[in-house]
């Protein structure tokens, strides 16, 4: 227990007993992709709201598409990080269109900012502007897009260096390629790998600017752990990601797949004062994607339904 939370970790047969035993009025459950056991909930607690939280989920289709669509009957309410992530979902029956629909962040980070000039002799990294890029080197997260808008970039930021640490690599072949077919990225493209969670806050830190050209993300832990640091994310225009800027006022968002666009943010974002930069982008941090912002939007969902009750259904 810990901050007036309760955990229980019990086996998946146990869980309908241990929660009839807590007297819930409302239920939240993670994730759509088991409809069976959301479907047993529902049975089971039929007088209570139930509330279904998006994890970066697909809409199904076929034969689960047709599931989905019936247990969702039953449920009362979802949250996803930006509403129009739902909008698949209702457009094709999925979802009820009275069901009621709650913008809450699937996660946050508990990342600080700290001395930047520190952070950089710690690990090593450097450039003016220094650029990070996090993720998967696979085709959602794009990398080649933001290499291809790093070199273009590169002429109007004859200082600027890019460090792109990674754990999972299906293109790393071909990163490499790109990087070894210009001698722009040659020089100044580092490929740092791997790095454990403490170093990837002190990245971070370290950082003056952050990228990544996702083309779907369900949040974006990365971001928000950018963002935590006070390290101004540059990223694609997706829901998650203009969520995770507030439209674009705490951050860059550029077209997904466009590296001129990234490119020319790359160099409007370097000639602005940075250190304003890190201020607006904690303070959006702490009042729009924190912990404490998530709490409160949960507590309200929760009244909400709680208030409302559960649907006849």
């Amino acid at each position: 227990e810990g901050d007036g939370v309760t955990y229980e970790f019990v086996p998946l047969p146990r869980v309908v007993d241990v929660v009839r035993s807590l007297h819930p009025d409302v239920i939240h459950l993670h994730g759509f992709i088991f409809p069976i056991a959301i479907w047993s909930i529902a049975r089971a607690f039929r007088g209570v709201p139930l509330m279904i939280q998006d994890h970066a989920t697909r809409l199904p289709h076929g034969f689960r598409r047709l599931l989905w669509g019936k247990v969702c009957q039953s449920v009362d309410a979802v949250a996803f990080t930006s509403r129009e992530q739902s909008l698949p979902f209702y457009e094709s029956g999925v979802f009820r269109s009275d069901m009621k629909l709650f913008e809450i962040l699937e996660g946050s980070s508990f990342f600080t900012p700290g001395d930047r000039d520190a952070a950089r002799r710690r690990n090593g990294i450097g450039g003016d502007p220094c650029i990070l890029w996090v993720g998967r080197l696979d085709s959602n997260k794009d990398p080649l897009t933001a290499l291809d808008a790093f070199e273009r970039a590169a002429p109007s930021l004859p200082d600027a260096r890019m460090w792109c640490a990674y754990r999972e690599a299906p293109l790393l072949g071909a990163v490499r390629e790109r990087i070894a077919a210009s001698p722009v990225l040659s020089e100044r493209v580092t490929l740092i790998g791997e790095r454990t969670y403490d170093q990837m806050e002190d990245l971070f830190r370290a950082s003056d600017f952050f990228v990544q050209t996702s083309h779907f993300e369900g949040s974006g832990f990365s971001a928000l752990e950018a963002m935590a640091c006070g390290t101004p994310a540059l990223l694609t225009d997706i829901p998650s990601f203009r969520r995770i800027t507030n439209d674009g006022n705490a951050g860059s968002l550029t077209p997904v797949d466009d590296s001129v666009a990234l490119a020319q943010a790359m160099v409007l974002w370097a000639a602005k004062d940075r250190l304003r930069m890190r201020h607006a982008a904690r303070e959006w941090f702490e009042r729009g994607l924190s912990f404490d912002s998530i709490g409160r939007d949960l507590r309200s969902a929760y009244e909400t339904l709680a208030n409302t009750g559960r649907s006849s259904r």
